[in-house]
Order: structure tokens, then C-alpha cells, then sequence
């Protein structure tokens, strides 16, 4: 709790708020506040899942901004932390995709937020794998973690769409989104999440542009004109003594649930 004295009490502009109490004055004023939803599915069996990948953004949100623990709540998992000026509350529905609203409505009705405090990180069959787009708004596109959400909070919250790509045939869905993204999209995928988590202070700010251009680095970064061609030749490895942790962030999570 932060106290505060005459206009210090008054709320910050422009941002998601959340009423606190102000101890100097006896009133309450507003912190800024957001939360940040990824959808997926429960259990060690759905965790590299594509359709789990919304879980994995959070998560590595979490892990690179130095995220609170892990708190069950709201029939799902919650970390807490700021970024920039914002407390964000991260939060995994516990629920199953089908579920997810009503973890997620809950939440908001808990910390008295409307839906335009909410962002929603989810797979996209619709997107080519490892984009990213936004989208504010909107109907569910068959997406059932989105028609839950719908049916609990309505479609007025924001959308980090993650693409995951189509399997071909509407058939093939059901089994494309719960099989485990392979061994060679691993770096790529690693790098998509990174992306997002570097992007994260832009999304707390609302800046579409930039939020999508810092995913796009990691994917695409820039080489510079004095970079020297790759030799085919092997490396050769020199022994060296064991140093820090040089696991992918990818490679922590999966080996989180191990």
C-alpha cells in the first residue's frame, strides 16, 4: 500500500485501474492494473501442446520479468508483478480451454475490472506459425477458450493471437492443436515467446506497433553488413568447465514439468 498525500492520491492517466486505499487522506485512489490471461490445458499431457501455447506466453513473461510466485486462484494460477508503471496479474485457467471464462470472469469481477483490462494470449489456426497479431474485440471464430470467455466476460477484451498454422483440413483440428509442437519449430518457438516477453512494456502501454516489431526482431534479427559467412566446416568444441544455466527459455518450461 502506498501512501500519498493531496494529488499524489489523484489516479495516474491513461491506464487500466484498480481502486486502493489512499492511508494519508482516508480516501481511495486508483493503481493501474491489467490482466493478462493465457489459455491452454491443465496437466503435464497438454503442456507442449500447441494449443497450450497462450500457458507458455505467460509463463515466460513470468520467468523474464521476474514475476511473483505461483498462486492458485480464480480456478487457475496466478503470478503478480509490475511492468513499467502496471501491476500486471498474470492468470492460467485451471479449467480446461472449454472453461476459461469463468476462471477469467471471476478474476475480473474480483479485482472490479472491466473487460478493456483484459488481454487474452491464445493459439491461432488462422495465422502462419509463429506470428503474432493483435486484435481488440471480436467474435470467437470457433475458438472455444474465446466462446467461453464470451459467454463469461463478452468479446470487448484484447487478443494476442499466436499462430500455430492449419493443419490443412478442418478434420485434422482437434488433433493438430493437442499434438506437441516438434523438435525443429523449438528454436523458433522460443523465439516467438521471447519476443512477446520483450515486447511486454509496449503491450503494457498499448503500443500495437512496437509490441509486434520486438516479436519480429527476435524472429528476424537484423544482420549486420560486416557479419561473416557461416564455414560448413564442423566446429571443434574446446572442453570448457561447466558454466551458468544456457538452457533455452523454452527448454526451462518444458523442463519445468518434467
Amino acid at each position: 500500500m502506498r501512501e500519498s498525500k493531496g494529488r499524489e492520491c489523484a489516479p495516474p492517466a491513461g491506464s487500466k485501474q484498480k481502486l486502493k486505499h489512499c492511508p494519508a487522506r482516508r480516501v481511495l485512489y486508483l493503481e493501474p492494473m491489467q490482466i493478462w490471461a493465457g489459455l491452454g490445458n491443465p496437466g503435464p499431457k497438454y503442456t507442449m501442446n500447441r494449443h497450450n501455447v497462450g500457458f507458455m506466453a505467460t509463463d515466460v513473461i513470468a520467468n523474464m520479468h521476474g514475476f511473483g510466485p505461483v498462486q492458485k486462484k480464480f480456478s487457475g494460477w496466478v503470478q503478480e508483478g509490475r511492468i513499467g508503471p502496471e501491476k500486471i496479474v498474470l492468470l492460467k485457467p485451471a479449467t480446461f480451454m472449454n472453461e476459461s471464462g469463468r476462471s477469467i470472469g471471476e478474476a475480473l469481477r474480483f479485482y472490479k475490472l472491466e473487460p478493456d483490462a483484459l488481454t487474452v494470449f491464445h493459439d491461432e489456426l488462422d495465422i502462419a506459425p509463429y506470428k503474432v497479431k493483435l486484435k481488440q474485440g471480436g467474435g470467437h471464430a470457433g475458438h472455444n477458450g474465446l466462446r467461453s470467455i464470451a459467454q463469461h466476460v463478452g468479446p470487448d477484451y484484447r487478443r494476442i493471437r499466436l499462430g500455430i498454422g492449419h493443419p490443412g483440413h478442418k478434420d485434422r483440428v482437434a488433433g493438430y492443436v493437442l499434438s506437441d509442437f516438434a523438435r525443429a519449430e523449438a528454436d523458433a518457438l522460443d523465439d516467438m515467446l521471447r519476443g512477446i516477453s520483450d515486447g511486454a512494456p509496449h503491450l503494457v502501454e498499448g503500443d500495437a506497433g512496437r509490441f509486434q516489431n520486438a516479436v519480429a526482431l527476435r524472429l528476424n534479427p537484423p544482420r549486420s553488413s560486416t557479419t561473416k559467412p557461416k564455414s560448413d566446416a564442423p566446429k571443434v568444441e574446446k572442453p570448457t568447465e561447466p558454466e551458468s544455466d544456457d538452457r533455452s527459455t523454452l527448454q526451462k518450461l518444458v523442463d519445468r514439468f518434467r
